[in-house]
């Protein structure tokens, strides 16, 4: 078996090396994930919430050593690390509050129309769910997929990052130490060469991918070829639309945040800034002038605001879109220089006069680099945001109602946020149209993605 290796991206320095589980011990977890389905469905929703309540509680406690293992292994700001822990032990409380709202099914109030004495419809388990998910976001990403499976009677095994191996095993025991039975959940520490045999197992139901489009395809391939259930969230490009009624310092002190959290490795994080004509100066001042003080260094430390990129050929990917831009004649307003010394850091970065030629147009930048446009009218802010296969997230910065109202309905994306910036919130679905996947995860829709909806009919 291959060596997985954590990385400190502050220092370059191994952290831990861990081989990759043989195939007979991931046929063993398979096995105890699929007998598990069946105690998990007969515990019921309060015993799965009093489980998961516990366990929620558990994470909480050991966030402070948690938030300083992620930080290690992918270079997050420690307070956002933290934030993040806190964050999924929200959300498990969340589905063990709702679960059972969300999956009560119906009947029909008049049976008889159907021929019936009751008839309706109900929610069940599909059964093994299998999650492959990114490091950005190392315990977040997971907890928003195992919250809500877990509470619908579903067992989960998890292929982490190979970059996030110890956040993996921390996840590995997080469930059965909160009381969820022996094979409910699972890490299965494999190579990506080995997740489309696990798709194919016919003791697992269903997949679920956060990541790359490369990734999404080569999940939705696997699982299209068992006819299985596939959720994908991927990729995005996320415009950030200013118009002139604005409140401009409130748009260029949240657009800085909303390109440069979790250093800028974020689906959500917005990346196209495009202004108005009327006020692109004034925006775009305060923006590059925030940007360029931002305090890069050691992510442990309190000042810290941007820490390094999670992996050397992440950083590479980053630096390969800028110096493509710039030679193609973009005008580079802060940033785009790698500094000297060790660690995967990169600046803060904004590009304007970016044209289609330039690769990043069309690529996501997933570091700290922000793309500037200048448009006229409403019409062509929509053009420039819609000009991506993506659609994840979107933002809207204006106060005329005509205006979002047009911006609600008119901008592709599996969400729109009114002078905002994009987040994701339990209580709200998360996900993609176009290039960024589709299916839903968290809210009401996020647990039932991975449930039968079954008709029932008794004569």
């Amino acid at each position: 078996m291959a060596t997985i290796t954590s990385i400190d991206p502050t220092t370059e320095e191994v952290l831990a090396r861990f081989e990759e589980d043989d195939e007979k011990l991931v046929e063993q977890r398979i096995a105890a994930a699929r007998a598990a389905v069946g105690v998990l469905r007969e515990a019921g929703f309060a015993k799965r919430a009093e489980w998961m309540r516990a366990a929620a509680e558990l994470l909480d406690a050991d966030a402070d050593v948690l938030a300083g293992l992620i930080t290690a292994e992918m270079g997050k700001p420690h307070a956002q690390a933290r934030a993040e822990v806190h964050k999924s032990a929200n959300a498990m409380r969340y589905y063990a509050e709702h679960a059972e709202e969300f999956l009560t099914g119906r009947s029909l109030d008049d049976p008889s129309v159907v021929g019936a004495s009751r008839a309706g419809a109900r929610y069940d388990p599909l059964g093994v769910v299998l999650a492959v998910m990114p490091w950005n976001y190392p315990i977040w990403q997971v907890i928003r997929f195992a919250a809500p499976a877990l509470m619908a009677g579903n067992t989960g095994l998890l292929k982490h990052a190979s970059n996030v191996p110890q956040a993996a095993l921390y996840l590995s025991t997080l469930f059965e130490r909160g009381g969820f039975p022996e094979g409910a959940f699972a890490t299965l520490l494999i190579s990506s060469s080995r997740v489309a045999d696990v798709i194919r197992d016919p003791r697992v139901a269903a997949v679920t991918l956060t990541g790359s489009e490369g990734a999404g395809r080569s999940v939705g391939e696997a699982a299209g070829s068992v006819l299985k259930k596939a959720v994908l969230e991927l990729g995005g490009s996320d415009p950030f639309v200013v118009m002139p009624s604005a409140d401009i310092a409130a748009a260029a002190e949240t657009a800085v945040r909303a390109r440069t959290s979790n250093n800028g490795q974020a689906c959500i994080n917005a990346k196209r800034f495009i202004v108005h004509n009327d006020v692109y100066q004034e925006f775009t001042d305060a923006f590059v002038a925030r940007m360029a003080a931002l305090v890069v260094g050691n992510p442990m430390d309190p000042a810290t605001e941007i820490g390094p990129l999670a992996t050397a050929s992440g950083r590479s990917d980053v630096e390969e879109l800028v110096d493509d831009a710039r030679a193609k004649g973009a005008d580079v307003l802060t940033g785009g220089i790698r500094p000297a010394g060790p660690g995967f850091f990169y600046p803060p970065t904004v590009i304007a006069n970016i044209d289609r030629d330039m690769r990043l147009f069309e690529e996501e930048a997933f570091g700290p680099v922000a793309s500037v446009y200048r448009v006229s009218s409403l019409e062509e802010a929509f053009e420039v945001a819609n000009a991506l296969d993506f659609g994840l997230g979107s933002a809207f910065w204006s106060t005329d109602p005509a205006e979002i109202t047009a911006a609600i309905t008119g901008i592709e994306s599996g969400a729109v946020f009114i002078n905002g910036m994009t987040l994701s919130y339990p209580e709200l679905p998360f996900g993609g149209i176009k290039r960024s996947g589709h299916g839903r995860e968290l809210s009401i829709e996020g647990i039932r993605e991975f449930c039968n909806l079954k008709t029932v009919w008794v004569a």
